[in-house]
């Protein structure tokens, strides 16, 4: 930031501008974009950041990117954006993928729920809302946070008029709707779909679904817009009136005015809707497995809440890009926490991940057989099984509560409790129906043991009642001003290294300011943004820039002394974020960032150009990537009507294409992957995730959390551990989770098997052998693919080595 761009601002604003100026080290005119990764990375732009209708390059993607987040304040300098745009479009400053997906010149119209990352909701109407925008959403299921009983929502009708075109009118359609409805077997053939089944279809449909409203006394009939504003006001009404206690009552719902399946979404890009039925589907398993079962077995509400929510998620399908990701947590002192960590075993809950909230009483009992008392016992029980299920299925992780940063340092008690609704409002979205709910529910919260919860990945502490976090990420190695392969690893010319660290510097200063513009715009928890005005901005690709830049391996990083340089440059970069956010903040007249730094996934970006994600170690040293194609295959090699044409093209190619049974009306398509740091000369240097060792990880996020979190307006690293099932066994897991655990903010460990053996029907990465890696390949026809892949590498791999 230097003082040109703030010559009209205070002497306050240019003494800090003076302090840490923008060095323009990224130059003020349109430089050249970085080309994204052959194969993975290429796919995942089409996929997910590039517009098809306006033949994108990511240099383009940069220029929209901008564009949009400079046009929400107009105070912004050319210059500045310039100097944005060149940080973006070389890949120092990715941002993250729904900024590059959805920034541009309209930027300043839209609401903010489409642009953040992270969001946590207090109700499943404001839940449903922030995952149809795409966010992830963590919820806290504690008993005392969770006092809607759904056994009292009205009795639900549904209605389609037999115009709608989704509506079953032949045999054909009525297939259709049988599979969507789970009915039928999935993959049931129409020359298979006999006269009985035509029945059973025909009787539920009849049942359930009503072609005109019927004449009910004291019915309330609501239609649904045809909107993501439309949908989640059906629930609001639904959860609204259970919390009035309407049982007994009727709400007929008509989905005739949603639009078809198939349509186009202005706002995603031209992607498919998934039309009314989705969201029928979902509002009828929330009628038949939560409300009735409720008022017969005294289900508990907040499984009940856990349950609504769920089976509102699967219906979150974004356009076919996206599905719902959420967290899902509670106290480990609810009596029925039991039963929560459970859930997953016991299966269908599958689209959160699940994790008990604990503090340092917990730990103390854990590890302290000498205490007793039924807390005491009631603890070392909680740990048992949660230990024990997530060695089966990797579920629930623990939280330390008393560790997050809103607990820490008071702020969670200091938000006002509203009871007019004003803190759940937006130009778009107002609660009508809850504003009583809502108030309640806050000051349940301002009383709550654990006020804050996290977002689906771990590394956000969010007001248990609402609000967000926009998040984006930096690539410090991206911002080599020269081509990597020029560069002698640890090795640079002074001058070329005093280019580079100027470079990441302006690349973070610049991701602080973009973060900051965001939290400007229209949004459903404004009040709550503006408090905190959180954000987190974070490295990814840090063990490529490690080698590159210090000639630092893993277990380099890990001694402090000798990778000096290294923690001294982690700890300057989160010095000038932290400032660059609190001076930007004054300069801008908001309140000073809650949180700045954090580590992300960066699953996304970081695969743009092939780096490791976030604080990751690469996952494995050659793989297929399985990535997600809306599509299906049907007989003789004929591709379903709606297929993205992205499918056909690749398997002509040769590339391994499968569709799937878990996720129907999709296919996956394998992309081989070498990632970049195996072609950064490492070569035995190189760690893979299951290569280290548990206790090198967890002083790795120690690290991190010292250098790069910090002490104050630090979130968490995002950082998933994999326990190898055949190297350790259940106590040493235990033992392991029960030492380290207690130490770090925040950590998913996992337990994992071979690939093989996990009895998914795919993972995302398939690790295959060399020999394996380079016949596939050999097999595509595609010579894109061919220019990401070290052929003497392969061929020495495979026992072909030529001299």
């Amino acid at each position: 930031m230097g003082g040109h761009f703030l010559q009209t601002k205070t002497p306050a604003a240019r003494s800090v501008a003076a302090r840490y100026p923008f060095e323009e080290a990224f130059g003020l005119r349109p430089t050249q974009a970085r080309a994204l990764d052959r194969g993975m990375g290429e796919a995942v732009g089409r996929r997910t950041v590039f517009r098809p209708s306006d033949h994108e390059s990511f240099g383009k993607v940069a220029d929209r990117v901008a564009a949009g987040n400079a046009g929400l304040l107009a105070s912004v300098d050319d210059r500045e954006t310039t100097q944005l745009r060149n940080a973006i479009a070389t890949g120092a400053l990715l941002t993250s993928g729904r900024h590059l997906q959805h920034g541009d010149k309209e930027q300043s119209g839209r609401n903010m729920e489409v642009f953040t990352n992270c969001a946590t909701a207090i109700c499943s109407f404001a839940k449903f809302y922030l995952l149809l925008n795409g966010s992830g959403v963590g919820r806290a299921y504690d008993d005392e946070l969770c006092i809607v009983d759904w056994a009292q929502a009205p009795d639900l009708y549904f209605v389609l008029g037999v115009d709608h075109p989704d509506y079953p009118r032949d045999r054909a359609a009525l297939l259709h709707f049988g599979l969507e409805m789970q009915i039928l077997p999935w993959g049931t053939m129409l020359d298979a779909f006999d006269a009985d089944m035509e029945e059973q279809v025909t009787r539920f449909l009849n049942r359930f679904v009503l072609a005109t409203a019927p004449e009910l006394p004291d019915a309330q009939t609501h239609i649904i817009d045809d909107s993501r504003d439309g949908w989640a006001k059906a629930v609001e009404m639904i959860e609204a009136m259970a919390f009035e206690g309407a049982q007994g009552r009727a709400l007929v719902l008509d989905f005739s005015r949603i639009r078809c399946a198939g349509s186009p979404i202005a706002g995603m890009q031209g992607r498919p809707a998934s039309g009314p039925i989705s969201l029928l589907r979902g509002l009828l398993n929330v009628r038949l497995n939560v409300i009735e079962p409720s008022r017969g077995s005294g289900m508990p509400q907040w499984e009940q809440a856990l349950r609504v929510d769920h089976y509102l998620s699967v219906e979150v399908q974004v356009g076919g890009a996206r599905r719902a990701a959420r967290m899902a947590t509670k106290s480990w002192r609810d009596m029925e926490v039991l039963r929560f960590i459970r859930a997953k075993e016991e299966g269908g809950l599958w689209t959160a991940n699940h994790s008990v909230m604990v503090d340092q009483e917990f730990w103390q009992f854990v590890n302290n057989q000498e205490q007793v008392g039924p807390l005491a016992e009631h603890a070392r029980a909680v740990f048992a099984e949660a230990t024990r299920c997530a060695w089966i299925n990797g579920e629930p992780g623990f939280i330390n509560g008393d560790r997050l940063e809103d607990n820490r340092t008071g702020s969670a008690r200091r938000k006002p409790v509203h009871t007019d609704g004003r803190d759940f409002r937006s130009s778009r979205y107002q609660a009508t129906q809850a504003a009583a709910l809502l108030a309640d529910l806050a000051d349940c919260a301002a009383r709550a043991h654990f006020p804050v919860t996290t977002n689906p990945c771990g590394e956000i502490t969010l007001h248990v009642t609402g609000g967000y976090c926009v998040i984006g990420d930096f690539a410090p190695l991206l911002a080599c001003p020269v081509p990597l392969a020029d560069v002698t690893p640890g090795h640079a010319p002074r001058e070329l290294a005093q280019e580079w660290d100027a470079r990441v510097r302006d690349s973070v200063r610049l991701g602080v300011r973009f973060l900051l513009r965001a939290n400007r715009m229209d949004a459903l928890y404004a009040q709550e943004v503006g408090r905190t005005n959180r954000i987190g901005i974070g490295p990814t690709g840090l063990h490529e820039w490690a080698w590159l830049r210090f000639g630092l391996g893993f277990k380099d990083i890990l001694d402090e002394d000798r990778a000096a340089p290294f923690w001294r440059a982690v700890r300057e970069l989160s010095v000038i974020a932290k400032a660059e956010a609190n001076a930007y903040a004054q300069e801008t007249g908001t309140a000073r960032p809650v949180t700045v730094t954090t580590v992300k996934p960066a699953g996304t970006t970081s695969k743009l150009f092939g780096l490791t994600e976030g604080a990751h170690l690469p996952a494995r040293r050659q793989y297929l990537r399985w990535v997600q194609f809306k599509g299906v295959r049907r007989e003789y090699g004929v591709w379903e009507n709606g297929t993205d044409p992205l499918l056909p093209t690749y398997e002509s190619k040769g590339y391994p294409v499968r569709s799937l049974r878990s996720f129907p009306g999709m296919s996956i398509v394998g992309f081989p992957t070498v990632p970049l740091i195996q072609r950064l000369g490492m070569g035995e240097r190189i760690l893979t995730a299951p290569e280290a060792t548990p206790e090198e990880q967890y002083c790795w996020l120690g690290l991190l959390e010292k250098y790069w979190i910090g002490a104050e307006q630090g979130n968490q690293v995002s950082y998933t551990l994999k326990i190898y099932t055949d190297r350790h066994d259940l106590e040493n897991f235990r033992a392991m989770v029960a030492r380290h655990q207690p130490g770090v903010r925040c950590c998913a460990v996992l337990p994992s098997r071979a690939d093989s053996d996990l009895g998914y029907e795919y993972l995302p990465e398939e690790e295959i052998s060399a020999g394996r890696f380079a016949a596939i390949t050999a097999g595509i026809q595609d010579d894109k693919v061919r220019e990401v892949v070290d052929w003497a590498h392969l061929q020495c791999a495979s026992g072909a080595c030529p001299i």
